[in-house]
């Protein structure tokens, strides 16, 4: 019987996506949303968790892989923006590069290393 059903379970989530970094921090803001609501009760703001929870399991059970990849790189490359303390990350005005400088040079010239566009910015 347990048999039967690991199986079946297993074939319902071959090709799904699962749990990334982006569907656990979807799962937690909507908890503490709801907490927060209940608590406080504020509804609106315990119909608003409901949100993330939502998209934390269509998330899950997507068979979009490619899609579901990228939405979880931007999350993982914005938290590595906001742990590097020691550069500034600029986008080039002509094909929106980002580019790595280090903080407290003042204002440089900075050169794309895709496209060659030079522009200035205040570091």
């Amino acid at each position: 019987m347990f048999q039967r059903f690991k199986y079946a379970m297993q074939r319902f989530f071959y090709g799904r996506y699962g749990v990334d970094q982006l569907s656990t921090v979807l799962l937690v803001l909507g908890i503490v949303l709801c907490i927060v609501g209940m608590m406080t009760r504020v509804t609106w703001l315990t119909y608003v968790s409901y949100i993330p929870l939502i998209l934390a399991i269509y998330r899950t059970y997507s068979r979009n892989l490619q899609a579901r990849r990228r939405e979880n790189q931007r999350l993982l490359s914005l938290v590595k923006q906001l742990k590097d303390r020691d550069n500034r990350y600029f986008s080039c005005p002509k094909c929106r590069q980002k580019v790595r400088v280090p903080k407290g040079k003042g204002t440089i010239k900075i050169r794309c290393p895709k496209c060659g566009e030079q522009f200035v910015k205040k570091t």
